[in-house]
């Protein structure tokens, strides 16, 4: 496995090999041991989770405070997606600071977003299908938003790829500024 750190340290673009011929490839996904040794520490996946998208979809800010944060290895199997991640650590010297990856099916990298990061990723193929797996469970209750055009976090998304403004959820389009979000202790 190829490891990239991004300007988010924390956050890694991990690239899995892949052994392909005329009839078609092989990949290993997910291997526990060499996850492991490219992050730095042991982690326990709890939870996978799959969505598909359609072209211009915006999912996030997401993110779960304590008890119930979560990391996340991002990837995709279809299509093509612009994916990112805010750091949200009150003690991080990168606090508010955020990194872009795109992901695709023919890239095949995915994308390490420790706990303590906001998640959030735009679609830029006719479709897309992101898979996911996540360190803690889904808690609605832990659950937090992060307005993804936040002037304070400046994303720059792709957005001159879209043929028409990004298509939110009704929970996205009331999530909160980054005045009012509520951060990680740590």
């Amino acid at each position: 496995m190829e490891v990239t750190p991004t300007r988010l340290p924390e956050v890694l673009v991990l690239k899995p090999r892949v052994f392909g011929d005329e009839r078609g490839f092989f990949m290993e996904s997910w291997n526990q041991q060499r996850f492991d040794e490219a992050v730095g520490q042991p982690v326990r996946f709890v939870q996978d989770n799959h969505s598909r998208s359609a072209h211009g979809v915006l999912r996030g800010m997401h993110y779960q405070v304590e008890p119930a944060a979560q990391g996340k290895l991002v990837r995709v199997t279809a299509g093509r997606i612009f994916d990112v991640a805010v750091d949200l650590r009150k003690s991080s010297p990168r606090l508010g600071q955020w990194v872009g990856v795109e992901l695709s099916a023919e890239n095949g990298q995915q994308l390490w977003i420790p706990a303590g990061f906001g998640h959030g990723f735009l679609t830029l193929s006719e479709a897309a299908d992101v898979l996911y797996k996540s360190t803690d469970f889904y808690s609605p209750a832990h659950e937090r938003m992060l307005a993804w055009d936040d002037p304070h976090l400046g994303i720059a998304w792709p957005l001159a790829e879209l043929r028409a403004a990004p298509s939110l959820s009704a929970k996205d389009a009331q999530a909160k500024r980054w005045a009012e979000c509520e951060l990680f202790a740590s």
